[in-house]
């Protein structure tokens, strides 16, 4: 039990220096705070994670403070303990609105106070369960981590983030009564559940969903950094054989969406070459596939450069030389046989 004091401890010195605390765990769920699954060590929310959106991109969750017009928006009681008990009686008439906005008074007004935790779990509670307001339920437990990370049950109050989450990527967004699919906001949802807990046993699915999501934007190279950061955390796990495959498919997109690149080509070829060693038995024949066409591009590519020397402005023998570079890349080539007969006419040209 030390032990676990001292790493919420931990959490509660680093939420107040960054905001975003150290992942711990009080749960039976996360017996080992901070450690990812399947890797030595332990992982924090200060570790890079690539292909996540950085720190200028997101707004970072700031303190309550009391808010303007305070006797309209302010607490209806004189101390934190009566404020709290005058919420619990608004829940008893089923004034959940009411005791909603109460509740955030009550922590606005009292930080510090012990009823301040209490307030903040029981907002979050309410908005996701009497209101179902999942999008402000989310940003309430994520407040509750962040800055009472230390009196929270953190491992739990994480897992709940993270079914919300899941609710959000379902549910979409509402703006004037309707609902649309949004996918930045949901994947940064993700990323807030990773980052606050990246020792999770959610965490490589959270990972994989990010890196979906980063290909329904069109971001096929912030997916392709997920993949990679995924297996390199946790390499043993069954996600990361699922994004060694999703990894080699998305790399293929992008292979043919932009202008062709001899080191993107080659360094896509040598991923699928190392893929093939890890992926499951079911992956295999796809990333052979991939493999091939992505050899069929360079060998292509190589060929076409090699005829641009062959020309009457050119010498014999720099097409000579191109060729013979050629069949050394790609001796097994369809066009070896044409280009070893083309060598040997420019040869017998050239005495």
């Amino acid at each position: 039990m030390t032990g676990m004091k001292d790493v919420r401890l931990l959490a509660a010195v680093t939420a107040a220096a960054l905001v975003l605390p150290a992942a711990g765990a009080s749960s039976a769920d996360h017996p080992t705070p901070g450690v990812g699954q399947g890797v030595a060590g332990a992982r924090y929310a200060t570790d890079a994670y690539p292909g996540f959106d950085n720190d200028d991109e997101v707004v970072k969750p700031e303190r309550k403070t009391p808010r303007w017009f305070a006797f309209i928006n302010g607490p209806k009681c004189g101390s934190a303990a009566e404020q709290l008990a005058y919420c619990a009686g608004l829940e008893a008439e089923e004034s959940y609105s009411k005791a909603a906005k109460q509740l955030d008074a009550l922590v606005r007004e009292w930080p510090t106070a012990p009823e301040a935790v209490k307030a903040q779990q029981r907002l979050a509670e309410i908005r996701m369960e009497r209101l179902q307001d999942y999008e402000e339920a989310f940003k309430d437990y994520r407040y509750l981590m962040d800055f009472y990370s230390a009196q929270c049950d953190y491992g739990a109050t994480a897992d709940m983030l993270y079914k919300l989450a899941g609710i959000l990527k379902i549910e979409g967004k509402e703006v004037m009564f309707v609902r649309f699919a949004n996918t930045v906001d949901v994947r940064r949802a993700y990323e807030s559940c990773v980052l606050r807990a990246p020792g999770a046993k959610w965490a490589p699915d959270a990972m994989l969903t990010i890196a979906s999501l980063r290909e329904d934007e069109g971001k096929y190279d912030k997916a392709v950094e997920v993949y990679e950061n995924l297996c390199s955390i946790h390499p043993d796990s069954e996600q990361a054989k699922t994004a060694v495959a999703r990894e080699a498919a998305a790399r293929m997109v992008i292979l043919h969406d932009r202008e062709y690149n001899r080191y993107r080509c080659r360094d896509t070829i040598d991923f699928m070459r190392m893929a093939l060693r890890k992926c499951r038995p079911d992956d295999a024949e796809k990333i052979q596939g991939y493999l091939d066409e992505a050899s069929a591009l360079l060998e292509d590519e190589a060929y076409r450069g090699a005829k641009f020397y062959d020309s009457k402005t050119r010498t014999k023998r720099s097409a000579i030389n191109a060729y013979e570079r050629f069949l050394a890349e790609h001796p097994r080539s369809e066009h070896a046989d044409e280009v070893r007969a083309r060598v040997e006419e420019l040869k017998g040209a050239e005495k």
